[in-house]
Order: structure tokens, then sequence, then C-alpha cells
């Protein structure tokens, strides 16, 4: 059975950092070919269309996607929990949430859903290393007290999701202990 795993979470929570690490794991183990990467698919969906009118066009796209991949691992960076938090946070109405959980249910997507500590030093360390090295961050960073507040939310959205999930809190990086929980519970 493939693996189909999306990765929700506040900006800053690791997300990217825990992903890299899974599909390092899954990539290679279940490659079928020495000259593709075909062993798991990863899709960055944080690309600046999530809380946007594009969102609902562009996801209908996304689950097209992973039905023709169904038999393949993959892995999702933010998604539909990831458009509703958006959406809220930019007033913009967003598409029904159940009927999109109910196509990623049939295709067997789990979610990981990950957090920091709340404590607004970390947070602003986490966003330095952030603009570092993605410069152009710049433009749409927030205070570390509005990732908090992002945080949040997801929290909230989190408990109406009917996609089985598991929550984990990430304290520093590299976190091997989250890693390999994450890992374990994925495999189950």
């Amino acid at each position: 059975m493939a693996y189909h795993v999306i990765f929700e979470g506040a900006e800053l929570s690791g997300k990217s950092w825990i992903m890299s690490q899974i599909y390092n794991e899954l990539e290679p183990k279940f490659a079928t070919s020495p000259n593709i990467m075909d062993g798991c698919y990863w899709f960055n969906c944080d690309l600046g269309f999530f809380g946007t009118k594009l969102a609902p066009k562009i996801m209908k796209n996304y689950l097209r996607i992973f039905r023709n991949l169904k038999e393949k691992n993959i892995l999702v960076e933010k998604f539909q929990l990831a458009n509703q938090v958006y959406s809220e946070f930019n007033q913009v109405s967003f598409p029904d949430f159940k009927k999109i959980e109910r196509k990623l249910k049939r295709l067997n997507f789990k979610i990981v859903f990950l957090s920091f500590p709340e404590d607004e030093a970390s947070l602003a360390k986490r966003l330095q290393d952030r603009l570092n090295l993605y410069p152009s961050y710049r433009r749409i960073a927030k205070t570390p007290l509005d990732y908090i507040k992002q945080q949040a939310l997801y929290k909230e959205r989190i408990k109406n999701s009917s996609l089985e999930h598991i929550s984990v809190e990430i304290d520093a990086f590299p976190d091997e202990q989250a890693l390999k929980t994450i890992s374990d519970w994925i495999k189950k």
C-alpha cells in the first residue's frame, strides 16, 4: 500500500524539514528505476494560491493528479487545512471542506499536523533562519505573535478534519525523536 500524507501546520512549524527527511526515507526504498526518482512524489502546494479565488480550481487539479498517482507514495506540503486557514485570514470563501476531505479519504490520505512551542523568541529565530534561506519571504513575513495566532486557527481546524491525523510539536531542528514518531505513524 502506498503512503499518502499531507503535512499541515502554521508557517515556521517545520513541515519542509520533516518532509525532506520522510522523502529521503521513502523515495529510494520504493524507486522502480535507476534513472528517475519515482519512489515518492513530493508536492509543495504552498505556492501562493491558498486563501485566494484560484484555490478551488487548482486544488481540483491536484486531486486529479493524486488520483493518477494513487498507487505511488505522495507527500503534500499544505492542502485543504491550509486553504481553509488562509481563506479565513484573507476573508475569501473556500471550497466545500467536507467534499475535498471525502476525496482525500478515498485516496487514503492522512495528515501530519506540525506545531511549534509558542515562544516568541524561538519563533523570531526560526523566522530569521527562513529569511536567511529565502530573502523574498521578507515581503510577507509576520511577527511571532501572528504565527502563534495562525497556529491557533490550525489547531481549531484540525479538530474538524475527518482524516486520520497525528499532532507533533517540533521544538528545534533537527528533532530526531519527532521524525521517528512521524515515520513510525505513517507506516502503521
